[in-house]
């Protein structure tokens, strides 16, 4: 079954990360259980269904995790 992969809503550039978890050093340099615990959204906090938004796009999470170590 293939299912559509939605659309984003959030415009990316407007996401400020202001926290990570998961981050095991042992994983280097992928980091894929890494994950965003706090950002907020032009100005605003996220909100729960914003924030797994933000989650599912797996390049994003991956860039905020280094630049979170950085």
């Amino acid at each position: 079954m293939n299912i559509p992969k939605k659309e984003s809503t959030l415009d990316f550039s407007k996401v400020r990360v202001h926290g990570v978890d998961g981050i095991d050093h042992s994983d280097y340099p992928d980091y894929c259980d890494a994950y965003i615990t706090e950002a907020t959204y032009d100005g605003e906090e996220v909100t729960e269904e914003q924030l797994e938004e933000i989650n599912n796009d797996s390049q994003f999470v991956y860039d905020a995790v280094i630049n979170w170590l950085h």
